[in-house]
């Protein structure tokens, strides 16, 4: 597959308001009720660049920065940031306004690994990215860097010779403590 598309081809944002249904016990909007909004942006996103049906392979850090109270309306911001033979890196900004006042809070950002599929299940190349302003290149970058990053520490877990004892030294400085038996 040679075709390329532009970002600004599969961009998508969704607004929702959000009501006391989606909230949890404190009176804030549950984060499993973003998140699952996340998950729906990103899939219409990348569905959209791949024009195939897509599922979510990996979610890469999720911080929620600020709360979202009900009544404030919730808006989330995607975009295809990186992509590979068959997956994509979805970009996601989450920003919640609060009608009366206008103010608007950056709330999450977060990014979604999608994976296109055929009718069968199969993975399928996805078009490439046309890149056509500095900020899309920056997200591009980054989420290299990202890829590289969790490949390394993959590869760190995975390693045969990867043993417990060569760690205990760090957690000296943590708020732990360690009870091992003595043949551990």
């Amino acid at each position: 597959m040679k075709t390329f598309k532009k970002v600004d081809a599969s961009r998508i944002s969704i607004s929702e308001l959000m009501l006391p249904s989606h909230s949890n016990f404190s009176g804030k909007i549950h984060g499993g009720y973003i998140l699952s909004l996340m998950d729906q942006i990103a899939f219409a996103c990348a569905s959209k660049h791949s024009k195939m049906y897509c599922v979510t392979a990996s979610v890469d850090t999720v911080d929620f920065l600020n709360p979202i109270d009900v009544g404030e309306l919730v808006t989330m911001k995607a975009s295809v940031n990186f992509v590979g033979r068959t997956s994509m890196v979805v970009g996601i900004r989450v920003e919640a306004e609060h009608i009366q006042t206008g103010k608007i809070k950056h709330c999450n950002s977060s990014y979604f690994t999608m994976v296109a599929k055929d009718d069968k299940g199969a993975s399928q190349e996805v078009p490439g990215l046309i890149l056509n302003d500095k900020t899309e290149v920056k997200r591009y970058l980054k989420a290299l860097k990202r890829i590289e990053t969790k490949k390394l520490r993959q590869a760190e877990f995975d390693h045969q010779d990867f043993s417990h004892q060569d760690y205990l030294e760090q957690l000296k400085n943590y708020k732990v403590k360690i009870e091992l038996p003595e043949n551990y």
